[in-house]
């Protein structure tokens, strides 16, 4: 087992306040994004082994059939296949879509061709590796994730009095299949036929009346007033009228594939997610945006949010099984000092929410850890037990 350290990100949408005081540390008032765990090449953890410091991808290469298992190895080109993250939204963040391993591939080789730095700012593609993730809320959590039935943007957009809520309502009652709702989506977003930032700001307006007067979508007007406000005159406020709004509370999760267009509102969670950086950008940021790839890898069939319902394992821990092979996430709670087995075996990411807990690897192995702080457990390191009284996550190989 081995402590690790977080890798922050300090992207503008981020709290000033949750992530250091999950981790134990004195805010200073710099927006804090996002805290890593994991692997990455774009941003490894820090690792505490004897010999000096290194970074964990530089450490799972040392030895990867110990550190990784023959099975992830045979599975995963002896890298770790997950990366776990902190990430605590003040403010709506992208909207955007993951792409799939295959649109990866082959958009990581189109920009290496075109001799882009990984590290460029005009890059979409960091790694060739798909990105579907499970955010699982520390706090309330307010999202758009996919995109809603047709028949229920129309209802939404019915007697709205402005030009561009009209042309979509004409787009998805036209069509009322994945084609309409592309139509629709490519309206507000597409580089040829996107609404003018003044046509926006208007159209947000007549929401934002609407949600004071009475509306029949609260949810989706006060979305859109919100993403208007942070961004004016972006068109991806307005997309809010045809995805699914969602709410999570604390301890519950959502899985979103790749290809399913999302933006992150307001709140604290954590998220485990392929080993990628893969984000394909249409709007709601100041980060490089990629509309044309966008349009080509978003999937436009409507479906509901997948809400991922917890398992029971031994008598203290909840797993979140993903429908992938990548990852999966398990929480922990200790409540009477009883020692408790954590499931799953091979590579393992533990981060501590709250309290203090010891864990004990098969090998007779003991660490500590405390609120905000993460260790990597190598597969040849077997089971785990865990005692104290705190709580646990952990992300996994399936």
């Amino acid at each position: 087992m081995r402590a690790i350290d977080p890798v922050l990100q300090h992207y503008a949408w981020g709290s000033t306040t949750a992530i250091p005081e999950a981790l134990g540390s004195v805010p200073d008032g710099t927006p804090v994004a996002e805290a890593w765990f994991g692997a990455h090449s774009s941003a490894p953890s820090p690792v505490h082994v004897d010999g000096g410091p290194t970074t964990l991808d530089r450490f799972l290469v040392r030895d990867p059939r110990r550190t990784l298992g023959d099975d992830v190895v045979a599975r995963f080109g002896g890298r770790l296949p997950y990366l776990l993250k902190l990430v605590a939204a003040a403010a709506p963040l992208s909207l955007q879509v993951h792409p799939t391993r295959e649109q990866a591939s082959a958009g990581f080789d189109a920009e290496e061709a075109r001799g882009l730095a990984v590290d460029d700012p005009r890059r979409s593609y960091k790694d060739r590796n798909h990105k579907p993730e499970l955010v699982y809320a520390l706090s309330h959590f307010e999202a758009l994730v996919g995109f809603r039935a047709p028949r229920r943007t129309a209802e939404i957009l019915a007697g709205v009095d402005h030009p561009v809520a009209e042309r979509l309502l004409e787009l998805v009652t036209a069509d009322a299949t994945s084609e309409g709702v592309r139509a629709a989506f490519t309206e507000l977003v597409g580089p040829e036929t996107r609404p003018a930032p003044e046509e926006v700001d208007a159209l947000a307006q007549v929401f934002a009346r609407r949600l004071r007067d009475g509306s029949p979508s609260p949810r989706t007007d006060r979305a859109v007033a919100t993403l208007a406000a942070a961004y004016p005159g972006d068109p991806g406020a307005v997309t809010a009228v045809l995805l699914n709004p969602v709410t999570l509370r604390p301890g519950e999760a959502c899985f979103v594939p790749a290809g399913a267009v999302h933006a992150y509102l307001q709140g604290s969670a954590i998220e485990v997610m392929a080993n990628s950086d893969n984000v394909l950008r249409a709007g709601l940021t100041s980060k490089h945006v990629d509309i044309p790839e966008l349009l080509r890898t978003v999937d436009c069939v409507a479906a509901p949010p997948i809400r991922i319902a917890a398992e029971r394992s031994f008598d203290a821990t909840e797993v979140f099984y993903a429908p992938v092979d990548d990852f999966e996430l398990s929480v922990t709670r200790l409540t009477d000092g009883r020692p408790a087995r954590l499931p799953g075996v091979g590579p393992r990411i533990v981060l501590c929410l709250e309290g203090t807990c010891s864990l004990s690897a098969d090998g007779g192995e003991h660490l500590e850890v405390r609120s905000g702080q993460a260790v990597f457990v190598e597969a040849a390191d077997g089971p785990l037990v865990v005692q104290g009284f705190g709580q646990l996550v952990q992300a996994s190989v399936p």
